[in-house]
């Protein structure tokens, strides 16, 4: 008896998780009661389908994490792979590892590749580039997403940010071309998504009991505000949150990939 009343108090406190994972990757309304980063998390979901209908064949996602997008992407074969740390192999759904100089793949092995919030964590990002260049065959759809404006995060392995024009600058200079660009958040949705990620990061480590109330009195509000507001006021293309770029790899003069 003792027993079960553990087990059922147990249920009982991961039932916030649960509902969380399940709005975390999700383009669902209902994120706006539950979701910290609904605005952030929404709009990446909502463009990485669209994108990433134009990704198929054999599939590899760089720096794959729990493979929330793999559901949006028409593939044959789909492949994660993870930089090799203890953390990384105990709570990633990674199917390969690699030791941050170079992926364990041959030239031209993949068709297509994802690679989600993942540049803002290399330090070098020419060498990581070239690699990503090197596994892809030649024509071969690159999907991009990188943080704009954000918190620091995944501290000390936050290292940089891009704007669209240093994106397209790094992309082309190893050999691809920007077939699509879009910014997310491109109106007051961003500020609502700071807003909610400032009380979130101050609540996060609080007890279930102190946490819950907070979010429900702060973040949500602040949810709704932010929804009624970006339907008002006017789009602002210079602060959004997150680069979203479809590219491919080009050819050369004898029709072979560059990188």
């Amino acid at each position: 008896m003792l027993r079960t009343i553990k087990n059922i108090l147990l249920y009982v406190r991961q039932i916030p998780g649960r509902i969380y994972n399940h709005y975390s990757f999700s383009s669902s309304i209902w994120g706006i009661f539950f979701n910290p980063f609904y605005f952030a998390r929404k709009e990446l979901f909502l463009f990485v389908k669209k994108a990433g209908s134009q990704l198929n064949g054999k599939v590899l996602d760089v720096g794959c994490g729990t493979k929330p997008y793999k559901k949006l992407i028409s593939y044959e074969c789909y492949v994660g792979l993870e930089y090799d740390t203890e953390e990384n192999r105990k709570n990633k759904n990674a199917d390969f590892f690699y030791d941050g100089h170079q992926f364990p793949f041959e030239n031209a092995s993949f068709d297509s590749i994802l690679c989600n919030q993942v540049l803002e964590h290399v330090f070098n990002p020419d060498k990581f580039l070239s690699e990503v260049s090197r596994v892809l065959r030649p024509g071969g759809k690159l999907l991009l997403t990188v943080p704009f404006v954000w918190d620091e995060h995944e501290q000390p392995f936050d290292y940089g940010r891009y704007t669209s024009f240093g994106l397209k600058e790094l992309l082309f200079n190893h050999g691809f071309t920007v077939l699509e660009h879009h910014k997310t958040c491109n109106d007051f949705s961003a500020i609502s998504q700071l807003y909610a990620t400032f009380i979130f990061k101050k609540i996060m480590n609080r007890n279930v009991l102190i946490r819950i109330p907070i979010f429900y009195l702060l973040i949500v509000p602040g949810n709704l505000f932010g929804l009624i507001l970006k339907w008002i006021l006017p789009k602002n293309n210079d602060l959004y949150l997150d680069n979203v770029i479809l590219a491919e790899k080009q050819l050369n003069d004898a029709g072979e990939g560059n990188g």
